[in-house]
């Protein structure tokens, strides 16, 4: 398979034979095109454009092609669709993707587009859905999956999996219930073609099944998928009745959602932006995080005066002082992340106190080569043994320290229920800034003796 590669070219290609009116070929161009390849096309057309392609193609296909535009894009794109038009699409998905589509309407427009579904048993359900929080596993499930009694014996469960397998995309499981629909665990698609059928179901299935609840959250879901490396996971009420299932692209979304969550954190963003946002929203997300660096800075600017009489008899530590401020904060930065990343895949192992310990003998192995090098740098260059020693020794100590806040911090904000990838980002850097540029100072005063 040739990967789809967009281009100017077939932009204009299609906006030529939109202007033109030129269905056929328009139809001709995108047959053989994946639903998600139009969807970056009409992300590069203009909102007229965008719309027309939706009500000429099949809504079949234009519905997969909804779950795929950007956000922004589909909200306008919805607006100048009926809501029959916008019904007609979200009969052709699946409930977990209509309901999402749902949710971003406005709530009259909700209820006018629920009212002409078609299909009355799938409005329900996709009702039913739009009750949980979009966070939870409640809210990431789709209803379309395939259940077997386990009272049934083979034949009728072959029966009743071809019917209910038509309303379902893709197969990954068959989960076995009771007459109370309580979920009692899995088939194998091997045993049930290997085994006789007469034989009960009762005594072929696994009873060992994973799950989750309808209010677990959605990055809990994640790491239950991850770790025991599954397509597909059923989803139970609080009476362990099966309600539903989440399957791997839901929760590839999730994953990628929080991967940008938390790496806009750690770039100093407070709320979630892209790039064409208006300059206010971005001014907005970035502004806290420019004014704490202010601050810090200022309070950097008031320690650095408190020494001035020191730097102005020995203006080489002046000189070093951006050095001591980048290393803090590097040294912070790498271990925030380390343990962020921990927390994030729930791999992080053993006490606070341990973890601490370790990162302390990590930073002083780091802190002694390097004031090793830097001792020796100072000492040709400036030919004074004490100016080098009180760069070096403090290099070691702001290193030190600027290691275990790096460890603690996340730590303890992960602890009191705060996302702790907010750790990485500039809170830490000008932390330890701080830290580090007070650190030197005092300890450069104690090794000179002014």
């Amino acid at each position: 398979m040739i990967p789809f590669k967009l281009s100017n070219e077939l932009i204009a290609q299609v906006a030529a034979h939109i202007e033109n009116k030129k269905d056929s070929l328009l139809l001709e161009l995108l047959e053989e095109v994946h639903y998600a390849d139009i969807a970056e096309i009409i992300d590069e057309l203009n909102l007229e454009e965008a719309t027309y392609i939706i009500k000429l193609l099949d809504s079949e296909k234009t519905s997969d092609i909804l779950t795929e535009v950007d956000d922004d894009v589909r909200e306008k794109i919805l607006e100048n669709l009926s809501a029959k038009e916008i019904a007609e699409e979200i009969d052709e998905l699946d409930t977990d993707d209509a309901a999402d589509i749902i949710s971003e309407l406005p709530d009259e427009r909700k209820q006018e587009v629920i009212l002409e579904l078609e299909d009355r048993e799938h409005a329900k359900e996709i009702v039913e859905l739009l009750r949980y929080d979009e966070d939870s596993a409640g809210g990431l499930m789709a209803k379309e999956l395939v259940k077997v009694n386990e009272n049934w014996n083979v034949l009728t469960c072959v029966k009743e999996m071809r019917k209910q397998a038509e309303e379902v995309t893709r197969v990954h499981s068959i989960y076995v219930v009771d007459d109370d629909d309580i979920l009692k665990g899995r088939l194998s698609l091997k045993d049930l073609l290997t085994t006789s059928t007469r034989t009960n179901i009762s005594d072929v299935y696994i009873p060992k099944v994973d799950y989750v609840n309808i209010n677990d959250k959605a990055e809990d879901v994640a790491k239950v998928m991850s770790k025991y490396d599954l397509e597909a996971i059923p989803v139970v009420d609080e009476m362990k009745r099966l309600v539903g299932r989440i399957t791997i692209d839901d929760i590839v979304d999730v994953i990628r959602e929080e991967a940008e969550k938390d790496y806009q954190l750690a770039a100093g963003i407070t709320q979630d932006v892209e790039a064409d946002d208006s300059i206010w929203e971005l001014t907005r997300a970035r502004l806290p995080w420019l004014f704490l660096g202010l601050l810090g800075g200022i309070g950097a600017a008031a320690i650095m005066e408190g020494f001035e009489g020191m730097i102005s008899k020995y203006a080489i530590l002046f000189f070093f002082t951006p050095l001591i401020a980048a290393m803090a904060g590097n040294v912070g930065v790498q271990s925030s992340a380390i343990i962020v990343q921990g927390l994030a895949n729930d791999d992080l192992k053993g006490s606070i106190k341990n973890r601490l310990i370790k990162e302390m003998l990590l930073a002083t192995l780091n802190g002694i080569a390097l004031a090793i090098i830097l001792f020796i740098v100072v000492l040709i260059w400036k030919d004074s043994f004490l100016a080098a020693l009180a760069i070096s020794v403090s290099l070691i100590i702001v290193i030190i320290v600027a290691g275990i806040i790096g460890t603690f911090i996340p730590l303890f904000l992960d602890k009191r229920g705060i996302d702790p990838a907010i750790a990485t980002g500039p809170f830490i850097t000008t932390s330890n800034d701080i830290f580090g540029i007070l650190i030197y100072f005092m300890i450069a005063k104690l090794i000179i003796g002014i």
